[in-house]
């Protein structure tokens, strides 16, 4: 199906998408794929077997420079010091009453250097908070158009992708640097479908030669391209929040049923005095 909001921006597999009649649609200023064949198919697809989501719509920023992994836990409210380098942590970015900015994903690389992955919407915002406040050696920059991100989900992921010869079987929320046809890929154990399952953040000039290698590699599995439509129904039965939803700058973690996502022991973070207080209020 021909995009004709050509207005919008587009993810560097836009021609693949096209091409396999993807119906698309805007995302956060995006026009991504919504369905391919039908999200029924493409969601069962992903709890049986393995699908393929194009989700470089989402945000990409990284915090580097002395201190940058210390900044970042004074700023976003989960406690990024009970991880290691190579891990991922849920957390999320609040405003000064405990409402919501945004959920993302903080990769730590090292105490110098932290990769995000906001929301597409809300990046803007969450690379504008950080940078205001960022002190002297640390720098925000905003990635958002720089990579795209692959999120390869089901019961054969793995099968897919040790046929690529990735590594598979990392513990959940964790990370592993790789090279692929010379560009460097992240292959992450994340995902936002209650499944099993990766996601790979790619260069943009990489993502092609990545999506076909994925496509080729999970041939033998049944693996289906799917859609927006099928990730937000897979997330919606497994019970994972969607902000704008179920969080806002008006709704807080204790509200949304959060709070785990929020280091409570933390000296401070961005929100924490209204969330200590309306925790403390029951």
């Amino acid at each position: 199906m021909a995009d004709t909001t050509s207005d919008l921006l587009h993810s560097p597999l836009h021609e693949r998408h096209v091409g396999l009649g993807a119906k698309l649609a805007e995302f956060g200023g995006w026009s991504m794929p919504l369905e391919y064949t039908g999200s029924v198919r493409e969601h069962t697809a992903v709890r049986t077997s393995v699908g393929v989501f194009d989700v470089s719509h989402l945000g990409k920023a990284v915090v580097r420079g002395q201190g940058a992994a210390a900044y970042v836990n004074e700023c976003l409210t989960n406690d990024l010091a009970k991880i290691e380098p190579g891990k991922a942590q849920y957390t999320l970015c609040c405003n000064e009453s405990g409402g919501v900015v945004d959920d993302l994903i903080a990769y730590l690389r090292g105490e110098d250097e932290v990769f995000l992955i906001p929301n597409a919407a809300n990046t803007g915002e969450v690379v504008r908070l950080l940078q205001s406040a960022a002190p002297d050696g640390v720098e925000v920059v905003n990635q958002h158009r720089d990579y795209a991100i692959l999120a390869v989900q089901g019961r054969a992921s793995d099968e897919t992708l040790d046929a690529m010869g990735f590594p598979t079987g990392h513990d959940y929320m964790s990370f592993v640097e790789v090279q692929h046809a010379g560009v460097p890929v992240v292959v992450c154990r994340t995902g936002y479908t209650g499944e099993r399952g990766y996601e790979l953040v790619v260069p943009d000039d990489g993502a092609v030669a990545l999506w076909d290698a994925v496509m080729a590699a999970g041939a033998d599995h049944g693996i289906v391209p799917a859609g927006l439509g099928a990730r937000d129904t897979l997330r919606t039965e497994m019970g994972y929040p969607l902000h704008g939803q179920d969080l806002s700058s008006t709704i807080t973690p204790v509200q949304a049923r959060l709070g785990w996502a929020v280091g409570w022991k933390k000296a401070s973070f961005w929100g924490s005095d209204a969330l200590r207080s309306e925790k403390e209020a029951g």
